[in-house]
């Protein structure tokens, strides 16, 4: 299959401004939209910036607030959706191992998980579902949505703009910089997973306890 569609660049040169608003609102609350390279597209378009190529100040505006939109749109969806997501099957575009993954990053962190969410591929599109399927209170969740949508938007296309400046050749290697993008991206969730291995590894080791005589 033909992934180029995929590809920054060719993303950002097909959809502009608007396209980019939209995707960045999708990949955040939409649970369709959990493909999109969001990391790898917001340091693209500030390198992009760098370069004069793109207009900081407009991404500086819209990605922040298509973000926190994204959020609130997907906060609504599972709260109006509510347990009947967790029976949905699974389909090209919905799996509920995304969902319970969700549902146990936000179990743990509580609405932080709001903004650490962000900063993770596939986990920052299913926390604000699971915040509403959970009836987090909305102003709480907005509080929060503000300041990972802000984090978030401003922080990765701020460091592409800035990666731009100081190596003006940079978007010639740009697919090792987003394989690195990408690979940091996933630490929290490997450490999540080894750490899931080791517990139950544990528990499967773990004496079993003796039944009464």
């Amino acid at each position: 299959m033909h992934l180029s569609f995929l590809d920054p660049l060719v993303l950002i040169a097909a959809v502009g401004y608007l396209g980019l608003f939209a995707i960045v609102l999708a990949e955040s609350g939409l649970f369709f939209g959990f493909f999109f390279p969001g990391d790898s597209l917001l340091f693209t378009a500030g390198l992009l910036a760098s370069q004069k190529i793109l207009y900081l100040p407009i991404l500086l505006a819209i990605i922040p607030v298509a973000a926190i939109v994204g959020d609130s749109i997907g906060y609504a969806f599972g709260h109006w959706i509510g347990p009947k997501l967790f029976t949905h099957e699974n389909s090209l575009f919905f799996n509920k191992r995304h969902i319970a993954r969700a549902e146990k990053f936000y179990a743990k962190y509580g609405p932080r998980a709001i903004i650490f969410a962000r900063f993770i591929p596939v986990v920052r599109t299913f926390v604000p579902i699971v915040a509403g399927v959970g009836r987090m209170h909305y102003p709480t969740f907005l509080i929060y949505n503000i300041i990972g949508g802000l984090l978030w938007g401003v922080g990765v296309t701020l460091l592409g703009y800035f990666v731009g400046g100081i190596f003006p050749q940079a978007e010639h290697y740009l697919t090792p910089i987003i394989i690195v993008i990408i690979l940091v991206s996933f630490v929290p969730v490997a450490l999540e997973w080894l750490k899931y291995r080791r517990e139950k590894v544990r528990a499967t080791n773990a004496p079993k306890s003796q039944e009464p005589q």
